[in-house]
């Protein structure tokens, strides 16, 4: 867990699969220079966190982060994380970055076929590949990826996978913002369409990535502007 800043208003960062609290190494200071204190997580078998198993070991990860922040934002699993947190952490408002939020069964790939999966993709994910991979992103990017994907536990990915059945989102409880990359693998326009007409409100950052504040922080800053 790391935290920035020392404000009355508490903001929640939530991380992505293979990722930990410092891929917002550039998120949290500029967040906490609107006068918030933020604090970013670490989720279960990621970063400095012990491994676990269920999407509850998930929630109770970001819940200890503090209850009725003024707002929380999720990248991809964390915006997964977030939405089935929400009745325990009771944020005033929520941010699901680069997530379709669909519902879906439990993974029907074998352990041993997830196991290969997540071995490979943290194996991938080298400080040299990100470098030849990503140009967009700074080498500190490309630093605390590769060392978050070194740190990964692929054996709580699998629990997670074959045991977690994604719920359909339906309406949003709280004032909801869905922050896409655009073009998006994971946001098609269709959805996003789906999205607005489900009540929430749907921001693209042109020719983003996946990590969408990766090379663009001030753009991702942009996208929240009237949410902070």
């Amino acid at each position: 867990m790391l935290t920035w800043g020392s404000g009355d208003r508490l903001v929640v960062l939530i991380h992505g699969m293979l990722g930990a609290a410092t891929q917002y190494h550039e998120v949290g200071p500029a967040l906490a220079g609107h006068g918030c204190r933020v604090v970013a997580v670490d989720l279960p078998g990621h970063g400095s966190a012990a491994p676990g198993e269920t999407m509850e070991d998930f929630v109770d990860a970001v819940v200890a982060a503090g209850s009725r922040p003024a707002l929380a934002i999720g990248h991809s699993l964390g915006a997964i994380v977030l939405w089935e947190a929400l009745a325990r952490l009771r944020p005033e408002r929520a941010v699901y970055v680069d997530v379709p939020l669909e519902g879906g069964e439990p993974s029907s790939r074998s352990a041993s076929e997830l196991r290969e999966h997540f071995a490979r993709s943290r194996a991938a994910r080298t400080e040299a590949h990100l470098r030849a991979t990503r140009p967009a992103w700074s080498a500190e990017d490309c630093r605390v990826e590769a060392e978050a994907a070194e740190r990964f536990d692929v054996e709580t990915a699998v629990a997670l996978e074959r045991s977690y059945a994604r719920r359909a989102t339906g309406r949003p409880t709280v004032p909801s913002l869905v922050v896409r990359a655009d073009p998006s693998r994971y946001v098609s326009p269709e959805r996003a369409r789906e999205l607005e007409g489900l009540g929430f409100c749907v921001r693209g950052i042109p020719g983003a990535g996946h990590s969408v504040w990766y090379g663009r922080v001030d753009d991702f800053l942009g996208a929240l502007d009237g949410w902070l």
